[in-house]
C-alpha cells in the first residue's frame, strides 16, 4: 500500500474555493445566507483544528480517566444539542428520559462494541474509543431528536383520540401504542435508509478514511459493516427507551393526559 498523501496547508486552503463557489451561487440568487455560511465554515475550521491538536495529546496520554472524560463531554453536548434541535417545548420529565436514553443506549453499545466486536486492549484505547463513540453518539443524537419531535407532535395532534380511548377504559400505553410505533419507526428510518445505498451509491466516511490512509479495502469494509451495525443498535436502544418511557411523561399518576 502506498503512503497517505499529505494535503498540506496551501492545498487545504485551495479547497475553500468550493466555499467561494457557494457564495457566488448564494449571492447570485439573493438568498442572503452569506453570514450564516461564513460563520459555519469558520466554526468548522477552528473546531476541527483544535480537536486535531487535542486528539494528538489524548492519544499520547492513553489514560482511562481522560478517555472517560471525553466520553462524558461528548454525551453532555449531544444531549444539549437534542434540546436545542427540538423545536417544540420539552417538559422536565421528558428531558430526564432523553438524558437516560442517550446515556444508557450509547454506553451499552460502545462498551459492547469495543469489548466484544473489536476486542481491543485496553478497551479505552482513545484511538479507537473516541472516533467510534463519536459516530455512535452522533447518530443516536439524531435519532432521539427526530423521535422527540415526533412523539410530542403526535401526542398533541391526537390528544382527543387519546382522551377518548382513556374514557373507554384503555390504559395509557394502549391509548398511545400506535404513536409509540410511529415514533420509533420515524426515528430509526434515516439510519436504516443510510444502509441501503452504502457501497453502491456512496462509500461511508469511516471506510473512505481508512482506505485513504492505506488500509486494505477488505479490512475497511469489515470495520464499516461493524460500526454501521453498532450505530443501528445504539439508535434502536436509545429510541426504544425514549418511546417506552417518554410517553409516560404526558400522563399524571392518575393516568390522565396532562397539558
Amino acid at each position: 500500500m502506498s503512503e497517505i498523501v499529505e494535503i498540506g496547508p496551501w492545498r487545504l486552503l485551495s479547497a475553500y474555493f468550493f466555499l467561494l463557489l457557494l457564495f457566488f451561487f448564494i449571492k447570485g440568487q439573493s438568498i442572503g445566507k452569506e453570514k450564516e455560511i461564513l460563520v459555519s465554515a469558520l466554526r468548522m475550521t477552528v473546531q476541527l483544528i483544535l480537536m486535531g491538536y487535542m486528539l494528538v495529546y489524548i492519544f499520547d496520554q492513553n489514560r482511562l480517566s481522560v478517555t472517560l472524560l471525553i466520553f462524558f463531554v461528548m454525551v453532555f453536548f449531544a444531549i444539549r444539542n437534542v434540546f436545542v434541535r427540538v423545536k417544540v417545548p420539552v417538559n422536565k420529565r421528558l428531558r430526564r428520559v432523553i438524558m437516560l436514553s442517550m446515556i444508557a443506549g450509547t454506553s451499552l453499545t460502545i462498551f459492547y462494541f469495543l469489548l466484544l466486536v473489536i476486542h481491543i486492549e485496553p478497551w479505552y484505547e482513545p484511538r479507537y474509543f473516541i472516533p467510534i463513540a463519536g459516530m455512535i453518539i452522533g447518530n443516536s443524537m439524531t435519532g432521539i431528536s427526530l423521535g422527540t419531535e415526533r412523539l410530542i407532535g403526535e401526542m398533541r395532534a391526537k390528544k382527543e383520540l387519546i382522551e377518548g380511548a382513556l374514557m373507554l377504559g384503555a390504559t395509557p400505553k394502549d391509548a398511545v401504542l400506535e404513536i409509540i410505533k410511529d415514533t420509533f419507526t420515524s426515528a430509526i428510518m434515516p439510519t436504516i435508509n443510510s444502509m441501503v445505498g452504502m457501497g453502491i451509491i456512496f462509500l461511508p466516511g469511516m471506510m473512505t478514511g481508512q482506505i485513504l490512509s492505506g488500509v486494505s479495502p477488505l479490512i475497511a469494509i469489515e470495520y464499516q459493516i461493524a460500526i454501521m451495525l453498532g450505530i443501528v443498535g445504539s439508535v434502536s436502544i436509545t429510541v426504544f427507551i425514549l418511546t417506552r418511557l417518554g410517553y409516560l411523561t404526558f400522563f399524571n399518576r392518575f393516568s390522565q393526559l396532562e397539558e
